[in-house]
């Protein structure tokens, strides 16, 4: 592992490059923080996926990349004025301080529990009207759920038992199928929605993280319909000319692999 100097090294050795790419690059030069911005979001893809595959190496290499935008950003700053990559870094640095006064005051706590809870009272002291300003509008909604049960519920509001989360995802699948049975396709879209919501919001007294889960199962799904893929291949037919009940035993297969 490198040591504290060779790490300040390597990341001084990525600011000159930086300066360089800006200055002498035509792809670089012309770059600004808005055309950058959905590379940036695809990067953060790539590294959850490195993370869910545990794949180490890859995890260094997207984290490079991710990286590279940070200080990509921080030069586009610098050029106008407004901040650069030490600003950035000492206002985190300043963020993080003030947010840990378990860590840096006199502050005591019990538990991972009331530290956050603690995090989002300090968020509300430093000037947020509401505990969800915190919550992008750009996140996808599966994961925007996620951030905002966990914001409300860093202030007390929420459930006391898993049990009570249950019933209210049995509640919410009871006013779907009722909305299904109306045919009403903007109400069955409202009721399907309060579903996923509260499935999430259950997953959450699980301790599941619901994206994971989700992908995971999507991991599952993609392996199985390729192993169907493979074998109807080697019995030289096309999926399309197989009958369900074909298909099936190669899916049922594919489940002991």
């Amino acid at each position: 592992m490198n040591t504290r100097e060779q790490q300040l090294k390597a990341l001084d050795r990525l600011l000159t490059i930086m300066d360089e790419l800006r200055e002498q690059c035509p792809w670089d030069r012309k770059q600004t923080l808005e055309s950058l911005r959905h590379l940036t979001i695809e990067e953060t893809y790539e590294l959850g996926d490195a993370i869910l595959d545990q794949d180490l190496e890859e995890v260094k290499k997207e984290l490079g990349d991710v990286l590279l935008h940070i200080v990509f950003y921080a030069k586009i700053g610098s050029e106008k004025k407004a901040f650069d990559i030490g600003d950035v870094a000492n206002s985190i640095c300043e963020k993080l301080i003030t947010r840990h006064p378990h860590i840096y005051g006199d502050v005591k706590v019990a538990d991972e529990e009331e530290v956050k809870r603690n995090w989002e009272k300090i968020k509300l002291k430093e000037g947020k009207k509401s505990v969800l300003e915190g919550v992008p509008r750009s996140l996808p909604a599966l994961v925007k759920a996620s951030r905002i049960q966990e914001k409300v519920s860093g202030v007390g509001f929420d459930w006391e038992e898993p049990q009570q989360v249950f019933e209210k995802v049995k509640e919410e699948l009871e006013e779907l199928q009722q909305e299904v049975n109306s045919e009403n396709q903007d109400l069955m879209e409202a009721e399907f929605g309060d579903v996923l919501f509260s499935m999430i919001n259950y997953a959450r007294f699980l301790k599941v993280n619901p994206e994971n889960a989700l992908e995971r199962t999507n991991k599952k799904f993609i392996k199985r319909f390729q192993y169907l893929e493979s074998k109807a291949k080697e019995s030289g037919k096309e999926l399309k000319d197989m009958s369900l009940t074909e298909m099936d035993v190669f899916w049922e297969e594919a489940k002991t692999l």
